[in-house]
């Protein structure tokens, strides 16, 4: 006799639960949909413990009559397939199980008033029992109660988490919800205090998000932010990129929509590592909100049951649009540097009333100055590396014009032969500068190397790198396209290479860590990956080791020359691993470390 049967329908429902509704906070998300789907302009959401014991959800939308009402419960019964094909979802739900698979494993209640009726009609599942509609009492939109949540499946609520973390995954799912829709007020309860409120934004599209953003992200996103927004082949992406300097340790604040889903894509994160390469180490990560819209046919959202990933028809035509359009718009905020860099730095400072070891400070006007001057790419100046502890000195006379004096200030001092002290029109410029001359040099290099070339210069003694024959084999695999970038190597011996010529623009670099840790650099990278397409990485390689070492003193011409580069220099605010390379301290907050404010 065959064991083979058909599940009944309560069943399959709760196994649909399971794929649909695997915490409260996917249930929050199915329903906020639904709500958003329906035109609503507001949505609030009540919770009572975490989810678990209660989740209503009420909006303005256009609501539901009676047939709707009995449709809304059926598995796989939805308004948003009007062509029943499914390449073209124009809808945020759409495979018609959120509210009968709620329904199968908790006590929903669905009430509701359509636009074109003078009442609302209720009707209630309990665990897969469905009632008849009901007459009731409701303005027109729709309320969705949902009670007792898995009271049907009691072994799901042993997989659940903690009472915070629930409402923490309730919480951000709202927010993500919130972003992509700043036209729509929403808000979240739990019954005693309101955890989220964001009312209604108004005016162009631009504007209102940034401003929803500022009010889920903080003030410090909106201000230290770029615009994005670009298109190629009919694929559209806008929103916002953080500048370098505002990071975290983790991706936790990078949020990504595609037509107007919140997603978790591989490949999507995967392009924002690419785009912020050359300015952030490996372990930081930006701040970023950015929305793509594109054709549904050419990208599938039904790859998994929550809808958190998708698949591109071309991924990497939408991968090129991410790294380009968010390298633009970086390169357009040229030396902008985050505030949060000059706030930490307000923070760290304490005033003391004495000290055991005075400044150490340097004045522009009593640098050697039989030393070379500045010329766009610093050479070797031969400056002592060690300076005494205490050097004094009238300070240069303040320019007759102040107010023309440019972002970046004017110098007026080096600070322990490491630090550049420039005087703005509002307060003072702390300039570090080994990073921001890296900067500048990572930055002439890529610029030379993917235009007309590095120049290069002979070296009058060839200098031999031992490296072991494995990095030997790294860097003389790739000596062709080193040669592209100014660097002529050539194998010396099983376990050594030697250096002919470097690119003109490094001077004197410290050619032995140079080769070290390129041959390092190419051992972890793939051998198919060309160097033209690494450019970024290679040539902050070679920026490090040709750069302005701290120790190095500069005179007045030599520090303003650095400024005025640094102004003019796209990404002149980060170094090549998202630290800043200057701080700037406003007069009003240097007043109120003093008490004078």
């Amino acid at each position: 006799m065959s064991t083979l049967r058909r599940l009944p329908e309560t069943v399959v429902n709760r196994i649909a639960a399971g794929e649909v509704v695997e915490r409260p906070a996917a249930a929050v998300k199915e329903l906020v949909e639904n709500a958003i789907d329906a035109d609503a302009m507001r949505i609030s959401v009540t919770i009572t413990n975490s989810g678990r014991t209660m989740i209503q959800v009420v909006d303005d939308g256009k609501g539901m009559g009676p047939e709707d009402l009995t449709l809304a419960i059926e598995r796989h019964a939805t308004s948003k397939l009007p062509d029943d094909d499914l390449l073209h979802v124009k809808f945020l739900g759409f495979r018609g199980e959120a509210l009968p698979s709620i329904g199968a494993v908790s006590r929903l209640v669905l009430t509701s008033r359509a636009t074109s009726q003078t009442e609302a009609w209720s009707i209630s599942v309990t665990g897969g029992v469905v009632s008849k509609p009901e007459p009731s009492a409701h303005p027109i939109g729709t309320r969705v109660e949902v009670r007792d949540l898995f009271y049907a499946t009691p072994a799901r609520l042993k997989f659940m988490k903690s009472a915070r973390t629930e409402q923490n995954h309730i919480t951000d799912t709202i927010k993500r919800l919130a972003m992509t829709h700043p036209e729509i007020a929403f808000s979240l309860s739990d019954g005693t205090r309101m955890i989220l409120d964001f009312t209604a934004q108004s005016g162009t599209l631009f504007d209102a998000r940034l401003k929803r953003l500022a009010a889920i992200l903080g003030s410090d996103f909106a201000d230290n932010t770029v615009l994005v927004d670009a298109e190629r082949e009919g694929i559209l992406l806008s929103g916002y990129a953080g500048l370098p300097t505002l990071n975290r340790g983790n991706a936790a604040l990078q949020f990504l929509f595609v037509n107007g889903r919140p997603v978790t894509d591989r490949m999507l994160f995967g392009a924002l590592r690419g785009a912020y390469r050359d300015v952030l180490a490996y372990n930081r990560y930006p701040l970023v909100a950015l929305f793509l819209e594109l054709p549904p046919d050419l990208v599938d959202v039904n790859v998994h049951p929550a809808k958190t990933e998708v698949r591109f028809r071309d991924a990497n035509l939408v991968r090129g649009l991410i790294v380009g359009a968010i390298q633009h718009g970086l390169a357009q905020a040229g030396y902008r540097a985050a505030t949060t860099v000059s706030n930490s730095a307000l923070h760290a400072l304490r005033p003391e009333t004495s000290s055991t070891h005075p400044n150490t400070i340097t004045s522009p006007q009593r640098l050697d100055k039989t030393h070379s001057q500045y010329h766009a790419t610093f050479p070797n100046l031969n400056m002592p590396h060690s300076a005494p502890m205490i050097e004094t000195s009238n300070q240069p006379a303040p320019e007759k014009n102040i107010d023309a004096r440019p972002p970046l200030g004017v110098a007026r001092a080096q600070l322990h032969s490491t630090y550049i002290i420039a005087q703005t029109i509002d307060g003072i410029v702390i300039v570090d500068q080994h990073a921001a001359h890296e900067r500048l040099m990572q930055e002439r290099i890529k610029t030379a190397a993917s235009k007309s070339g590095v120049k290069r210069q002979a070296l009058l003694i060839p200098e031999v790198v031992e490296l072991g024959e494995p990095g030997v084999g790294y860097i003389i695999a790739r000596s062709q396209e080193l040669a592209e970038m100014g660097l002529v190597i050539e194998a010396f011996g099983p376990g050594a290479v030697v250096v002919r010529e470097m690119p003109a623009l490094l001077g004197d670099s410290d050619i032995q860590g140079l080769i070290n840790d390129l041959a390092d650099d190419l051992a972890d990278m793939n051998e198919a990956v060309a160097l033209k397409d690494r450019l970024g990485d290679v040539c902050a390689t070679m920026a490090c080791h040709g750069s302005v070492r701290a120790g190095r003193r500069l005179n007045a011409d030599e520090m303003n020359a650095l400024l005025r580069e640094m102004e003019a220099t796209p990404l002149a605010g980060q170094c090549s691993h998202g630290r800043p390379t200057y701080v700037e301290l406003k007069l009003h907050d240097i007043e109120k470390l003093f008490g004078r404010r």
